[in-house]
């Protein structure tokens, strides 16, 4: 089965899992809690762990500067569960889609049954893949909409524990991988660096590394960086197939036509932050 319908899939409908990374009904919610700075996304995305020690965090999460993930997680466990963060994530998720309409599109129904059905598919999976394999252990929601957010979540951590794994493979550190994703254009690099809170010089010194590699030219790819991005991301598709192998070639480019205006709907609605 070829990976492209399977991409596509996928990239139509991550906007509905990568919203709550954005919205203001998350940040408010970890707020409310006590949670400051990056607090709130580390405890709620680790949260299915149970009480994520910050070298966990490191280890799954891998591109962020390990500084401010131990900062950020030095007590936060004492001013939270992972039942009350995790509790506090679905709502802001679902008031923010909800928001947006995506509750109101005609589609949800046939949407949801072909996500949920990879998603359940990648549970059959689990081996290699520590971040996704916690998640799985959540039950499903009641409600549609948040079902969709679910699966769509399941199949993002099933990708990028993958994606972790071939950045291992290649050996790239989780600050190589920041720097080649921010040479390529597709992510702001200012954004890349405030995010992922790395000290400038740890910074400019990745990129002389990379640059004797062969990989950079100034600020951008050269052919090899190119080359190497290529192969990453296309083994990552080949090791996210296990889910979509479930729908077939046909169900993928289904699934990636009736996701597009529920992708489409979270970005016009500003739920990214790029309106």
């Amino acid at each position: 089965m070829n990976t492209a319908a399977a991409r596509r899939a996928w990239r139509r409908l991550e906007p509905v899992h990568g919203m709550i990374y954005f919205v203001p009904e998350a940040s408010s919610r970890y707020t409310k809690l006590g949670l400051t700075g990056m607090s709130g996304y580390f405890t709620s995305r680790s949260a299915p762990f149970g009480r994520a020690s910050a070298e966990l965090v490191i280890a799954t999460f891998y591109n962020f500067c390990p500084t401010l993930v131990r900062q950020s997680l030095h007590d936060a466990w004492t001013i939270v569960s992972p039942e009350q963060v995790l509790q506090a994530r679905y709502e802001a998720a679902e008031e923010a889609l909800r928001r947006a309409g995506l509750h109101e599109l005609p589609d949800l129904d046939q949407t949801l049954a072909l996500a949920r059905r990879a998603a359940e598919a990648a549970c059959l999976h689990p081996q290699g893949r520590p971040l996704f394999a916690a998640h799985a252990t959540l039950p499903w929601p009641d409600e549609p909409l948040m079902q969709l957010w679910h699966a769509q979540t399941l199949l993002r951590e099933f990708r990028g524990d993958g994606h972790v794994a071939m950045l291992l493979a290649e050996g790239l550190t989780g600050l190589e991988a920041l720097v080649l994703h921010a040479a390529s254009g597709t992510v702001p690099t200012p954004f890349l660096k405030i995010s992922r809170a790395w000290p400038e010089e740890d910074w400019a010194a990745t990129e002389a590394g990379l640059r004797e590699r062969g990989l950079l030219d100034g600020d951008t790819l050269t052919e090899a960086g190119q080359a190497l991005r290529r192969h990453i991301e296309d083994r990552t598709d080949a090791l996210a197939m296990p889910a979509y192998e479930a729908l077939g070639e046909d169900g993928c480019e289904r699934l990636a036509e009736l996701a597009r205006p529920f992708g489409r709907r979270v970005v016009d609605a500003g739920l990214l932050g790029l309106s």
